[in-house]
């Protein structure tokens, strides 16, 4: 199966401060060469990052971590669960280029 930017996924997502993974859903940023780039997903809404609500898809209401991208072998995902909006592609974009320096505003 291939994977494209906005795809959320249930996969095997490491911790940041631990060894292991957690079987968690993330947004796929992009895919190459079997392995797969992604933001992690979580349930607690105190978490900084893109609001993701149930109307948007997701299960819980959520939040994309995005300081929070991994990388991860396409064989340490589940399945597909949904695909985001246009729009919430729009913010993960933005995001990252504010993240990186860029400094990019929203139109």
């Amino acid at each position: 199966m291939t994977y494209e930017f906005g795809d959320v996924i249930l996969g095997e997502v490491p911790f940041a401060d631990t060894e292991g993974a957690k079987t968690r859903p993330a947004v796929v940023l992009f895919e190459g060469l079997d392995n797969i780039t992604v933001m992690a997903i979580t349930s607690n809404p105190y978490m900084k990052g893109i609001v993701l609500k149930k109307e948007d898809g997701a299960a819980l209401d959520s939040v994309i971590k995005t300081n929070a991208i991994y990388t991860i072998s396409a064989s340490r995902v589940k399945r597909k669960l949904f695909i985001i909006s246009e729009s919430k592609k729009s913010e993960i974009c933005m995001s990252l280029l504010n993240q990186i320096g860029c400094n990019v505003k929203n139109p």
